[in-house]
């Protein structure tokens, strides 16, 4: 792994695909610089979900301090916003900072600044709630448009809610974003970049060991209070297992659609990454 010097004062950024070892490599500067792993994954800063969304486990999280997993339950409203509203006073905080995951919005809302849009009123967001993405995207300016990933639903509905909401495009809101918070200079940002075919092989992998590991217990945990609707409960391999678990497909057939699921949101985390984080430094793995 090509890792240049990283400064043990100063913050440190791992992103990088699903299944690429972002959590490891952050253990491992943890272990020889000290410091606080902070979570920067959408899905695992819910509590119903470890196993399943490959959070740190009980073992690892004893070998670092670790911050923002699994700390909101599975129907609470959090976005970008949120997080970085909670990363902030960290980064001021008694221990180095080391963030990592795989949601690149997060990673551009500390690095390049968020946007200050006010918050969407609940009347908007349920009538978001019953559009196709076709309907929603059907409304969006050109400019928004060209800046978010248009198969990503959760992405497209929230800028059809600030179109709604506020009379003006996401893309307008964003051409106002304010200085960041955490500038490039001011840490050492590090990107992963991996072979797909060894990259493949690892998503694969990652599903038995998740059946191993427990995966099913979660799923009947959760079985009640399952909503597709929810953020929480479109987490890679939470629909899959779920229609395993009430008999409407095989584990077979559900391992494949994950497969097939894992790769396509690593294919888009991967544009996301060349696209924004050309600045960063570039890890090569596999």
């Amino acid at each position: 792994m090509n890792l240049p010097d990283i400064d043990p004062d100063l913050p440190v950024l791992i992103a990088g695909p699903t299944a690429s070892g972002k959590s490891a490599l952050a253990l491992e500067i943890a272990a020889r610089q000290g410091g606080v792993i902070v979570n920067a994954d959408a899905s695992q800063v819910y509590d119903c979900w470890r196993v399943i969304t490959a959070r740190p486990s009980t073992v690892e999280e004893a070998q670092a301090p670790h911050a923002l997993y699994g700390h909101q339950p599975y129907d609470a409203e959090y976005s970008a916003g949120h997080w970085l509203r909670e990363v902030l006073p960290m980064l001021n905080g008694p221990d180095r900072v080391i963030i990592v995951g795989g949601t690149g919005l997060y990673f551009t809302a500390l690095t390049e600044g968020m946007a200050e849009i006010p918050p969407t009123p609940p009347a908007v967001r349920a009538e978001g709630d019953t559009l196709s993405l076709e309907a929603l995207r059907a409304e969006l300016d050109p400019e928004t448009a060209s800046r978010i990933d248009l198969q990503n639903r959760a992405r497209v509905q929230r800028a059809w809610e600030v179109l709604k909401a506020t009379g003006r495009p996401l893309a307008s809101w964003q051409d106002d974003t304010p200085a960041p918070e955490l500038p490039l200079s001011n840490c050492t940002p590090l990107v992963l970049n991996s072979d797909k075919a060894w990259l493949e092989a690892r998503i694969r992998k990652r599903f038995g060991l998740m059946l191993d590991q427990g995966a099913m217990a979660e799923i009947e945990a959760m079985q009640d209070r399952y909503d597709p609707a929810l953020p929480s409960c479109r987490a890679i391999g939470v629909p899959e297992l779920m229609d395993y678990a009430t008999g409407e497909i095989s584990l077979a057939e559900a391992e494949e659609r994950a497969a097939i699921a894992t790769r396509r949101f690593a294919k888009r985390q991967r544009s996301w990454f060349r696209a924004r984080m050309k600045d960063w430094h570039q890890v090569a793995l596999g």
